[in-house]
């Protein structure tokens, strides 16, 4: 089991007033799947993808991510836990302009506090792996939008971390770059990564092979995608 979700929620408190963001959910992810997290705006989705991701850990239940019980883990190992076992990807790719891609892949490898020499060259290797071996020494503003989602896929995977939590990984892509990107997610599950996809768009979801569908805070459906690709 990857993750452990048991009896979880969160408030969000304004003043006097208190909203119930996510109401009691209890789920469980095994390793090596391939999993979207859906709903419309204002369902939970993104609340449960910050709590999946250790970027929240005010609330109430239990969290066990890769046999590390987020729920009462220390403020300060909470980084340690996000930068070795959670791969992150987002709509706005969130690379750094002035650096280079490689040096964008490294930045986990540099948290890691692993030696540059290393870095370098596990970070030249999974820029191969996803296609752009011939474009680790270009920024950025010289790559196109498909291009910047592989080297944040890189990036999201140098670490070799226990799951992979992609936000609206498409949202700003065509749809030929959606398709590529969302064909390389398949093919890193195919190789046993466990992958999470947080996104609204059909589309995108056809790719997973199991839903979460969540409305109004609770999960309304979860089961087998029968739509899949």
């Amino acid at each position: 089991m990857i993750i452990e979700v048991q009896s979880l929620n969160k408030y969000y408190k304004n003043g006097e007033n208190s909203l119930h963001a996510l109401k009691n959910l209890s789920f469980n992810i095994e390793k090596g799947e391939f999993v979207a997290i859906m709903g419309s705006s204002g369902s939970g989705k993104s609340t449960m993808m910050n709590i999946l991701g250790c970027l929240d850990k005010e609330f109430n239940g239990t969290y066990i991510l890769d046999d590390i019980n987020v729920s009462s883990i220390k403020e300060d190992k909470l980084c340690k836990v996000r930068n070795l076992k959670i791969g992150f990807i987002f709509q706005a790719f969130n690379l750094l302009p002035k650096l280079s891609a490689l040096e964008n892949v490294e930045l986990p490898l540099v948290y890691a506090g692993i030696h540059k020499s290393i870095r370098e060259e596990k970070a030249k290797q999974v820029l191969e792996k996803v296609g752009l071996g011939d474009r680790m020494y270009h920024k950025p503003n010289e790559l196109s939008g498909g291009q910047k989602q592989r080297v944040a896929i890189a990036r999201a995977i140098v670490n070799d971390p226990a799951i992979i939590l992609a936000d609206e990984p498409t949202g700003n892509l065509d749809s030929v770059s959606e398709n590529e990107i969302m064909n390389f997610f398949k093919e890193l599950n195919d190789q046993g990564k466990t992958i999470i996809i947080v996104s609204h768009e059909p589309e995108v979801a056809k790719f997973c092979k199991r839903i979460l569908l969540f409305k109004d805070g609770e999960i309304i459906k979860d089961g087998e995608n029968k739509w899949i690709f």
